[in-house]
């Protein structure tokens, strides 16, 4: 009794995916490193642009490692990203995500793509004043990432009503852009778009991020629960 339990218990599991229209394969991909959430799924009204699991990113196909439009995070990150959603929910406004966890071979990913100088075909969109050969010098591009942690998140703010529902505040530069304009406080950019950078600084510290200086979007936990540890495990 003791040996058939468990693939009787299997057997039922599986039985109930296939009728939910799951495959079993769909069911144990969807397993995590006990600690991580999707996002997507505890969070009401997020929203989703996972940029490297498509073509719209610096590198200009998927990533290594991003096999679905999934936002995965730790539970501790997840939890307090789902205060920001409902610090900005009254006010018709919610959060968008552009990366959340990524895994080290994503991260491997970048670096050969970095490494490769003749491959520049998304330089005008991402990084037109900044020389490939010297992504790694001003650090847009490491050998590791605190993504890879999994309490770091990128996002923006959207609207979630009306006629502009979707609509994207205007940042006054696009996720990923590697130059000057970026920077939170970067005088490049019109006073609106500083302004749309603060609401968004300043709801996710109070919620416990903080903010990385190069890059508007990008916020770590400040009491990530695995500060040394970078997984390597897919999104999917």
């Amino acid at each position: 009794m003791t040996v058939r339990f468990p693939i009787l218990l299997l057997f039922f599991i599986l039985l109930l995916t296939l009728q939910a229209g799951q495959s079993p394969a769909e069911v144990l991909h969807r397993t995590l490193p006990k600690g991580f959430v999707y996002a997507d799924e505890t969070i009401p009204d997020l929203r989703l642009d996972l940029r490297y699991a498509g073509y719209h990113n610096f590198v200009g196909k998927p990533v290594d490692g991003y096999l679905n439009q999934r936002c995965i995070l730790t539970r501790e990150a997840a939890e307090a990203l789902n205060k920001v959603q409902e610090e900005l929910r009254p006010f018709g406004l919610g959060v968008k995500v552009f990366d959340a966890y990524r895994p080290q071979m994503a991260v491997d990913h970048f670096v050969r793509w970095a490494h490769d100088l003749k491959d520049t075909g998304m330089e005008q969109e991402f990084y037109p004043d900044v020389d490939k050969k010297n992504l790694f010098r001003d650090g847009y591009i490491a050998t590791k990432s605190g993504h890879s942690r999994g309490s770091t998140v990128d996002l923006t703010i959207v609207s979630l009503g009306g006629e502009d529902v979707g609509r994207e505040l205007d940042m006054g530069s696009g996720f990923d852009y590697f130059g000057l304009s970026s920077w939170p406080d970067s005088p490049q950019i019109p006073t609106s778009s500083r302004a749309h950078r603060l609401l968004l600084r300043l709801v996710m510290e109070k919620y416990g991020f903080k903010p990385y200086p190069q890059e508007w979007w990008h916020f770590t936990l400040n009491k990530e629960p695995w500060p040394e540890t970078y997984f390597n495990f897919p999104v999917q």
